[in-house]
């Protein structure tokens, strides 16, 4: 590690709010402070449903102007993550052919059946390891009229959202591998845009940029930019696009095998491999091989998550009883252990809005005694999220072949202790839980990484070790939840291909 200190600023979009946040990083640990804070809302436009880039794009300057102010001067660098799937399309002029669309836009209702008579399922699970959904970028582009027709299309490029912010920062056109890999348009093994699918869908490949690698140095804020801002020359880097990549490059692991779980309102369970998991238990698993830092592949699972308990929350406001997450977790503490489970990964708890009455109904139809009070439903919540990342942690280890020795966990959900204490009692595995600000921490050490002042994944690994230590949760009650496990699988079989 060099020694010099660096000061930089990641900019993490998520999708329902943004942040800017500074790092300072002195070759040995680093420090993170947020300096702006916004929201993210989308905008319904006629019959369809967009990001609004424009404000969007205003907040990421007010980010950077905030960062002038940053103890030890300005930052050298900054950097983009955001959600995935989405991008937007920019004109051979440099102009932006309108707001990106949101992935819940209902133009890819019908178009997965046409893509699976053009590319039967199971094949484009075999070419792209990415499981399918209509959010996609590969339905949203074939949705694209004038895309697949070539009406209108001279000159197009297609920039992922974080390659957009990126574009309009420096000038420089680049797609980065983390981002491009949630497509489903990108060949897992060769890390390059997969020309096969783009030839059979009509889509042109001239829409595309270079893949780059996370923690690659793009070029330097634009001159206007920085005459606006009144900020100095600062670069843009491509650090780790998709904000799971970013979250897991700030895993604080050894060389043991282990599992990671980037926990908030979804839970992105997996590993990381070298090569992808192509095979049918993978794709029956529902699994995806998206990119990481380092070249690697991240096999992941996406669960539910702390969703059924924010969706729970919003609904008992609303009624008149507002309660924070601590005092939603002490209520689960004092609930009697009922036994009742949900699959969270059942569709009918995806929309938002009367999701305690949905968990009672799920527990009456599954023939399990009902959670009435808002004790007995928390705790369902959260037992169930345990129980499941149980299940996938035993599809985890048959398609890895070796046992997973810890769990780590990174992200918001860390600071539910009572889910932490849970899943190391359901799997049996210490969870070490840390940093809560892995999307940001991960963001600015890939930047580090891009200015040399780290070497590779191991070294920023022990620099978030050093800077955020960790909390560990041992297994506790491991009969107890072995036979509780049991009870879960029989009554949310799933069936298996091997």
């Amino acid at each position: 590690m060099g020694s010099q200190s660096l000061h930089m600023l990641a900019v993490d979009f998520g999708a329902s709010s943004g942040r800017a946040v500074t790092g300072a990083f002195n070759g040995r640990t680093l420090t993170v402070n947020e300096v702006h804070r916004f929201s993210n809302e989308p905008v319904r436009l006629g019959d369809h449903f967009h990001w609004d880039f424009l404000r969007l794009f205003h907040e990421l300057k007010q980010g950077i102007h905030a960062s002038r102010r940053m103890a030890g001067g300005a930052p050298v660098s900054v950097a983009v993550d955001t959600w995935g799937v989405d991008y937007g399309l920019v004109d051979a002029k440099g102009r932006l052919a309108g707001n990106p669309y949101h992935y819940r836009d209902l133009r890819t209702e019908q178009v997965m059946p046409e893509v699976f008579s053009a590319i039967p399922e199971k094949e484009l699970f075999r070419m792209t390891g990415i499981r399918s959904s209509s959010i996609n970028t590969i339905y949203q582009l074939y949705a694209e009229e004038k895309v697949r027709s070539g009406y209108g299309a001279d000159g197009l490029k297609m920039l992922m959202m974080p390659d957009l912010f990126h574009y309009y920062l420096s000038g420089v056109m680049a797609n980065e591998y983390t981002i491009a890999s949630t497509s489903g348009l990108l060949d897992p093994r060769s890390r390059t845009w997969h020309s096969g699918i783009l030839n059979t869908l009509s889509i042109p490949e001239s829409l595309f940029s270079e893949i780059v690698m996370p923690g690659t140095m793009l070029g330097q804020l634009r001159q206007d930019i920085r005459e606006e801002l009144q900020v100095p020359d600062m670069a843009v880097i491509a650090a780790a696009g998709h904000d799971t990549a970013a979250a897991v490059a700030s895993v604080p692991a050894g060389a043991a095998p282990y599992a990671f779980i980037s926990s908030g309102t979804w839970s992105l369970m997996g590993i990381e491999l070298d090569q992808p998991a192509l095979s049918d238990y993978s794709r029956d698993s529902l699994f995806s091989n998206e990119g990481g830092a380092g070249g690697k592949i991240r096999l992941l699972k996406n669960i539910m998550g702390l969703w059924l308990l924010q969706e729970c929350r919003r609904t008992w406001a609303l009624e008149g009883t507002p309660l924070t997450y601590d005092e939603l977790t002490e209520l689960a503490l004092s609930a009697p252990e009922n036994g009742s489970y949900i699959d969270a990964a059942d569709a009918v708890f995806l929309p938002p809005g009367g999701m305690p009455q949905r968990i009672r109904e799920y527990c009456r139809d599954s023939g399990q005694k009902v959670p009435e009070s808002r004790a007995a439903i928390v705790r369902c919540i959260v037992e169930s999220l345990a129980l499941q990342y149980r299940q996938t942690l035993d599809e985890i280890e048959k398609l890895a072949g070796e046992r997973m020795e810890h769990i780590h966990i990174v992200g918001g959900g860390i600071q539910n202790r009572l889910l932490c204490q849970l899943t190391a009692n359901v799997t049996g595995r210490p969870v070490i839980a840390g940093p809560v600000e892995a999307t940001a921490i991960g963001n600015l050490m890939m930047q580090a990484l891009a200015h040399g002042e780290v070497k590779d994944l191991a070294e920023i690994r022990q620099v978030v070790l050093e800077s955020f230590p960790p909390e560990t949760y041992l297994p506790e009650d491991a009969a107890m939840w072995e036979e509780r496990y049991q009870q879960y699988v029989k009554l949310f079989k799933r069936q298996e291909t091997v």
